[in-house]
């Protein structure tokens, strides 16, 4: 494997999404193309998109309500959980979290992360292990939990849902942004604000992906 940081700005380009224009990120301009690369780059083909190098709708949507609403992350822990590129850890930094850390199973995406918390000048901590559903410790690590766009596969999706329950119900702060994505639970979410996202046909079925920014409650 080559260096990812070194792939990164390589195959990507400083841009601003469209709806946080206060942050920049190392950001694909084509889906297909990075993708390649990066398949080229590991030598293994069948791998996932590269999700660290766009900004999606759930992650731009719940980006603007933490810059808007600095008073859900000032003074507390925050995990961005499923990170990609980090853009809402680096929200929740901007906004005057005491400590951020962004969890990623990606080795390129925790690059990216890195790169793009540097651009921004703030501090984000780097969490590689599957904290999904983890046992111990973890839990009790962070005030709030974010996460943007993690329900498009049913088997992500219901442990996320299991686990964020569970986070909800011992009384961490969770919020999710998505813009409808299929495997989305129908309830035990409150929602909270809704935006408008500009998006491209390449990620998206349209250009403009009304997106909610749901509390999640828990419950049973």
């Amino acid at each position: 494997m080559s260096d990812p940081s070194a792939f990164i700005r390589a195959e990507t380009a400083l841009s601003a999404p469209p709806l946080v224009p206060e942050i920049r990120l190392h950001l694909a301009s084509e889906i297909l193309p990075i993708w390649q690369a990066t398949e080229a780059d590991l030598a293994r083909h069948g791998l996932p998109p590269p999700y660290w190098a766009f900004a999606w709708p759930g992650g731009q949507a719940l980006t603007r309500h933490l810059l808007d609403h600095r008073e859900l992350v000032a003074g507390r822990r925050v995990l961005d959980f499923a990170a990609g590129s980090g853009l809402s850890a680096i929200a929740a930094a901007m906004a005057g979290a005491s400590a951020v850390a962004a969890a990623d199973i990606d080795p390129f995406a925790r690059a990216a992360i890195a790169l793009n918390a540097d651009t921004n000048g703030v501090d984000v901590s780097l969490i590689e292990e599957d904290i999904l559903g983890s046992p111990g410790d973890w839990p009790s690590d962070w005030d709030v939990i974010l996460a943007g766009d993690v329900c498009y596969e049913r088997p992500m999706a219901e442990r996320v849902a299991a686990w964020f329950t569970e986070l909800a119900n011992a009384g961490r702060l969770v919020l999710i942004g998505d813009p409808g994505r299929s495997y989305l639970p129908g309830s035990g979410l409150r929602e909270i604000a809704r935006y408008l996202v500009p998006t491209t046909l390449e990620l998206e079925y349209c250009t403009l992906r009304e997106t909610v920014v749901w509390r999640w409650e828990g419950g049973a």
